[in-house]
């Protein structure tokens, strides 16, 4: 089952975000980068900012067990959404939760915009699982760059697309 978050996951979803993003960037962030990221985007006040800012949440469950999530946001022209995060307990992985957490995305934004749109996503250049996975689903390479965060970190990413 895969449900829209509410406000009142937030505390899951922090939760979910410590675990899974933590696990996937283990190898390729600084403990220190690590935890400044994971307070900038999984803190319980990030994530309640980020719903009110329109992103929206799913939440992927195997039977009664929440196993990963993604958000989606709409970029200012309407015309193109951005995958701002999708991820899967490293438990889960494996078991296709995450094609089926991206082929939501695409449905979710065609609800949202019917008529012919793009989704972006940004991936870490050294994430190379997540790389493989994105061109599996047909997504592509259109840009690329280093995006300071704050506190002199940097986000060294790819920017796919695919144009739905």
């Amino acid at each position: 089952m895969i449900r829209q978050a509410t406000p009142n996951d937030i505390e899951l979803l922090h939760r979910l975000g410590n675990i899974a993003f933590a696990h996937t960037y283990r190898e390729i962030l600084s403990p220190e980068q690590m935890a400044y990221m994971l307070d900038w985007m999984y803190s319980c006040e990030s994530l309640r900012q980020q719903m009110a800012d329109g992103h929206t949440y799913f939440i992927i469950y195997q039977e009664e067990t929440p196993c990963g999530y993604l958000s989606i946001s709409t970029e200012p022209d309407g015309y193109t959404f951005h995958l701002q995060k999708i991820y899967i307990l490293p438990e889960f992985q494996g078991s296709h939760l995450g094609f089926r957490l991206f082929r939501k995305a695409i449905e979710h934004i065609k609800e949202l915009h019917p008529s012919p749109c793009r989704m972006l996503l940004n991936v870490n250049r050294h994430n190379t699982k997540a790389l493989a996975f994105y061109q599996r689903m047909g997504m592509s390479k259109v840009d690329e760059g280093d995006f300071p965060i704050g506190q002199g970190y940097y986000m060294n990413d790819y920017i796919m697309g695919l144009d739905i």
